[in-house]
């Protein structure tokens, strides 16, 4: 019998995307790192921006999961914030999180199903 880490661990892996997507189209980001001046190969949208952030979180402070200290006004276009993350998304379409409390949920999910 699988323990709950292992069965939390099968359920991610086929959760997660491998590749990470443009908020704006959709489209599978190529790129490896992300900096202020990269935009997307197929709909030029700004990658280094709130909306492809992990920690973008409309109705949060700012927006942001991150104490940042300025708001960013406009959230598609390309920022120098010091904290940002390209979100992985997750197969239902949602930015995956990486904090304790989805992991837990997740792994009561994984053990008690959905």
């Amino acid at each position: 019998m699988k323990s709950v880490n292992e069965i939390f661990q099968d359920k991610l892996k086929n959760t997660i995307y491998t590749e990470f997507m443009c908020k704006k189209c959709g489209k599978p980001i190529n790129q490896t790192s992300i900096t202020r001046s990269s935009t997307c190969d197929f709909c030029g949208a700004d990658l280094h921006s709130c909306i492809n952030c992990k920690f973008y979180s409309k109705g949060s402070h700012y927006d942001c999961r991150e104490t940042v200290d300025e708001l960013v006004k406009d959230k598609e276009r390309a920022n120098f914030c010091d904290y940002f993350s390209v979100a992985a998304i997750t197969s239902s379409g949602s930015i995956a999180t990486d904090n304790k409390a989805a992991n837990a949920k997740a792994a009561f999910n994984a053990l008690f199903g959905d």
